[in-house]
């Protein structure tokens, strides 16, 4: 059984602390923080899967190269340590020795940046304040805050498996809101499990649930390049987790609910966004089709504009899933929107354009695609495309 924890953080799991505090990295607000913790009572083994933009932060290279077990994970907001030339390697190194001398440990924590590019880390601020940070129990929701940029909330899940009596929790936390198009990664987001498990076993299972969740957003077709998950397990619960264990599927289930729900998260807080769009498509010859056919759709500039001015203009629908390259057969196309049909056989039927137009004014619109040649089924997420997210992004710095 799966459950969803009321007010949880990414702390609910047992042995997990977490803190923040403002280091200035950030312009300054009330509540507001830009360097956080999460730290574990015990070594911990961990997995990432990382941006493929091939302009990299030093921050992302730097934690490819740890070992599997560590300590936990800072995180810092405001500058992406990126485009900064030895320095930024210099700088992760350090933070990241900070954070062990904080710790009073001598295992690595993995580092993640997030923030403006071609900024150096303001490592004078950051060792004046890092010391500052307080890891507890209650310290999830402040690391939530900590990650943010341009989000406009935090995005955190929890979820509890019970087995035989024993629990074992996993929980989840995000950042992003803007130059989101994942290739295997997504902004930045951070999950933390009291099940024992080896490092192996969770990069398994990681790329499996990121490539069916978190690369299946977007909001306007850039990919980040400090996008990061994390994965990191620290056995506190007792309960081993592998292929093997009698609840290794629903193990995998609750890390696909986690990741689910952060993805939805990212995708309805997009940039100006007023709309989140959901993609689902079923009838394709494989899973993988179906994936690649709904994010294409989720991603087109055209459809996400239409939905934004309440157009039910079909023909971009179908434009997109051509340009998908996957098989297809437009005579076959069924195409849904919030249930109302308005393509059969590939071909518009008559259809109230009052009730569609009212349907895509609702704040969550689903897009439901039958491709008509398989059992393929897949499912993306995105946002409209507004004035706002113009206006917004052409003054980032300014």
């Amino acid at each position: 059984m799966i459950n969803i924890i009321s007010n949880g953080s990414i702390t609910s799991p047992k042995g997990f602390k977490a803190g923040a505090t403002y280091a200035g990295l950030k312009s300054p607000g009330q509540d507001k923080y830009d360097l956080g913790i999460i730290c574990s009572d015990s070594p911990s083994n961990w997995a990432g899967v990382f941006t493929k933009n091939k302009i990299v932060s030093p921050s992302v290279t730097f934690s490819k190269s740890l070992p599997d077990i560590v300590q936990g994970i800072v995180v810092n907001s405001g500058s992406a340590n990126c485009c900064v030339g030895t320095q930024g390697m210099n700088d992760a190194k350090e933070l990241v020795e900070l954070t062990k001398n904080h710790m009073n440990t001598d295992l690595d924590f993995v580092l993640c940046s997030t923030g403006v590019i071609g900024v150096e880390l303001p490592m004078g601020l950051i060792r004046e304040n890092l010391t500052n940070i307080n890891v507890e129990d209650s310290g999830g929701t402040d690391f939530a805050k900590s990650i943010i940029t341009t989000d406009t909330t935090i995005k955190e899940i929890s979820v509890e498996i019970e087995n035989n009596g024993k629990k074992v929790r996993i929980s989840g936390v995000a950042k992003g809101s803007g130059m989101i198009h994942p290739n295997m990664a997504t902004m930045l987001a951070f999950i933390t499990t009291d099940a024992k498990a080896e490092s192996s076993y969770l990069k398994k299972i990681l790329i499996d649930v990121v490539e069916k969740t978190f690369n299946q957003i977007d909001v306007d077709g850039d990919t980040s390049t400090n996008d990061s998950v994390i994965f990191i397990a620290n056995g506190e619960s007792g309960e081993n987790i592998d292929e093997s264990s009698p609840i290794h599927e629903e193990f995998l289930e609750a890390l696909q609910m986690v990741a689910n729900d952060l993805s939805k998260k990212i995708a309805i807080d997009a940039e100006g966004a007023q709309h989140l769009i959901t993609v689902n498509v079923n009838g394709a010859t494989n899973d993988s089709e179906a994936r690649l056919i709904a994010k294409e759709v989720v991603s087109s500039n055209l459809v996400k504009t239409a939905v934004y001015g309440r157009d039910p203009n079909w023909g971009r629908i179908m434009m997109a899933i051509g340009n998908s390259e996957c098989k297809i057969n437009e005579e076959k196309i069924k195409i849904f929107i919030n249930d109302i049909q308005i393509v059969e056989d590939g071909k518009s039927i008559p259809f109230d354009p009052i009730s569609v137009v009212a349907a895509l004014t609702k704040t969550e619109v689903n897009i439901s695609i039958d491709i008509g040649l398989g059992k393929g089924e897949g499912c993306a997420w995105g946002s409209d495309l507004t004035e706002e997210y113009v206006v917004f992004n052409s003054a980032y710095r300014t």
